[in-house]
């Protein structure tokens, strides 16, 4: 491939598709959220978005699903836009090295979150959200259909019930920040607000696109609205690569070397800076949380198509 050619994407992904086949029914599916436990295992998609519009995609790559975790991508930025760099003196921006859902660095650390993508700093996140917002939740599924184009997304109102019912950590972790005064708004509003954005409904066409800004420079390039600068976009994009995959970040980053962000659902978003969006789905979860055919799947992408940040 010369400096100059673009990879054959679409060749790309269908030889992915084949080859992660024997892996799908190795994973496990979330269980501790009812309603994700009743989402068929074997399933995969994958796109890739050019910024010139061009959609790859293979297998299951227009099957709407749950973007848990992926959420927090999203609501990250619309908190950013809001707050700019005020938003660092309540939730840090380093790896936390323990599980998404602990609470054990909260009491140590007096209640300020190592990142936004650990529940509890996505809790914070929303307080901001829930404070600049009426419905933060709709002011979310918005902000995706403008990124992505796709003005018929919406949130899964039996997931977040089924979230909702078991939130019971995340309500001791957002009652602990209200202790420390890093929670303004009451603890069951943000509560529901995180659990309905966690719920949001897409497809990895969908996701790829809306991911596509980052990769853009903070462009959506689809309608030409700038959605942060040129230097916020790059240290989201450094968030991602850092603290986007639970407590795999390193390995992920060694493994695959793309900014991504993971959820339970099993989708991880994924972008190289100048170049696409992409997104991969398989609800079959690796221990650390993230999808074990979406990683092998992005893992492959960058080392056959040769385009990653190293």
């Amino acid at each position: 491939m010369s400096p100059t050619s673009q990879p054959d994407y679409s060749h790309t992904l269908n030889q992915i598709h084949a080859e992660v086949q024997p892996m799908l029914g190795q994973g496990q599916v979330a269980s501790y959220i009812p309603e994700l436990a009743k989402v068929p295992p074997r399933q995969f998609g994958m796109a890739v978005v050019t910024l010139d519009g061009q959609v790859h995609q293979c297998g299951d790559a227009q099957q709407p699903f749950s973007i848990q975790s992926i959420s927090k991508l999203f609501a990250l930025t619309l908190a950013y836009q809001c707050l700019g760099d005020a938003l660092w003196t309540r939730v840090g921006r380093e790896p936390s090295g323990t599980a998404f859902n602990s609470l054990v660095q909260l009491e140590s650390e007096q209640g300020r979150p190592r990142n936004p993508f650990i529940n509890a700093g996505a809790l914070v996140v929303t307080d901001v959200l829930c404070s600049r917002f009426v419905n933060p939740e709709t002011a979310l599924v918005e902000f995706v259909r403008r990124l992505s184009g796709n003005p018929q997304i919406q949130y899964d109102m039996a997931v977040a019930q089924s979230e909702l019912g078991t939130a019971h950590r995340n309500r001791a972790m957002a009652h602990f920040m209200a202790n420390f005064g890093n929670l303004r708004n009451p603890v069951e509003e943000v509560i529901a607000a995180y659990c309905r954005h966690c719920a949001i409904r897409m497809t990895a066409v969908d996701l790829a696109r809306a991911v596509a800004f980052l990769a853009h420079g903070g462009v959506n390039p689809w309608s030409g609205e700038r959605i942060v600068d040129a230097s916020s976009a790059k240290r989201l994009s450094a968030l991602m690569l850092t603290c986007g995959t639970y407590d795999a970040a390193g390995d992920f980053a060694y493994r695959v070397g793309l900014p991504a962000k993971s959820g339970v659902g099993g989708g991880i978003v994924a972008h190289m800076p100048g170049h696409f969006g992409a997104c991969v789905w398989s609800p079959e979860l690796e221990a650390s949380g993230n999808s074990l055919a979406g990683s092998h799947a992005l893992e492959r992408f960058t080392t056959l198509t040769g385009q990653s940040l190293f």
